[in-house]
């Protein structure tokens, strides 16, 4: 088993992760402003059945290749730490778009559309992947047991954070673009914030080392 410590490190860098804007959020945000909430709930049980598949994927893929070869350690470290940085970047680029801020249309999808483009907008999504692939190495080790319990010790838990966060965004959407569209230099605020986060942890995955 992965120690409390390095669990409760991992679900804080899972919950920034899960609050930086990208096609999950978007999506959800946007389904739910034209939508509704109804709307915006069978999409992310569309999303989070992705993310089950990706971590079903990835458990199988990282035990058999950090078993096979252990430079991949490196290689996914290296991966991860750009992976953030870039991340960072996005977060406070100039002219970047309120994810808030979305065109309304007048199309309303079905509940079961509305699902299979959650799910395919997360399994399509290569940042997921890359996130996984790169993120969980730093967090699983050969003393703690199986490297496949332990992808899926991490994933659980991922998903678990990722639920909540995005739950919490489709039950606020509207409130909170209300909000950020009155009081933009919380915007700001909290893309400068998001993108400090993000570099610490850059960094610390750069110096980490495999034991």
């Amino acid at each position: 088993m992965i120690p409390i410590h390095e669990i409760l490190f991992f679900a804080l860098a899972a919950l920034v992760l899960v609050i930086s804007p990208g096609p999950n959020m978007i999506y959800l945000i946007s389904r739910t402003l034209t939508q509704g909430r109804k709307a915006g709930m069978t999409s992310l049980t569309g999303v989070i059945c992705g993310f089950l598949f990706h971590i079903i994927m990835v458990s199988f893929g990282l035990t058999a290749v950090l078993f096979a070869v252990p430079f991949a350690y490196i290689v996914l470290k290296t991966l991860g730490t750009v992976y953030l940085l870039y991340l960072a970047f996005q977060a406070i680029k100039p002219n970047s778009k309120n994810i808030f801020e979305v065109e309304k249309n007048s199309q309303v999808d079905g509940r079961k559309k509305l699902f299979a483009v959650g799910f395919f907008t997360n399994v399509l999504n290569p940042k997921v992947a890359v996130f996984y692939l790169s993120f969980f190495p730093q967090f699983i080790k050969p003393e703690y047991g199986s490297i496949f319990t332990q992808s899926l010790e991490l994933g659980v838990i991922q998903v678990c954070v990722s639920l909540t966060v995005n739950f919490v965004i489709v039950l606020s959407a509207a409130k909170a673009a209300v909000f950020f569209a009155a009081n933009p230099t919380w915007i700001k605020i909290q893309k400068w914030f998001m993108a400090s986060v993000l570099t610490f942890l850059a960094i610390k995955m750069a110096i980490s080392r495999a034991k």
